[in-house]
């Protein structure tokens, strides 16, 4: 699969704790599902590596509506100083490193 390119708000879904996340546009959730088929840990997560300005992190992918939601990590919003409510670039690509 190829890296996928877009640009995301940063939004809360509280879960058990506040998390953040940029949750992946529609027109890409058709290559993720099909990449995932081979790659996903099961229960829809499927993991991935990201980038988010220069910083590169792994995490894996939720499904939520439909869709996915990507987390972005504190150390991530601490490097690239991205907090809620800003919108980012990322970058990302299923599998593992």
């Amino acid at each position: 699969m190829d890296e996928i390119v877009f640009e995301a708000e940063i939004i809360e879904w509280r879960g058990p704790a506040p998390f953040l996340f940029a949750a992946v546009p529609d027109e890409h959730v058709a290559d993720i599902r099909y990449a995932a088929l081979s790659e996903s840990y099961g229960w829809g997560v499927v993991p991935v590596v990201a980038r988010i300005g220069s910083t590169e992190f792994t995490t894996s992918l939720f499904p939520r509506d439909g869709g996915y939601l990507l987390p972005v990590k504190v150390a991530v919003q601490k490097a690239e100083g991205v907090g809620l409510g800003e919108r980012v670039m990322v970058s990302l690509r299923v599998g593992r490193r």
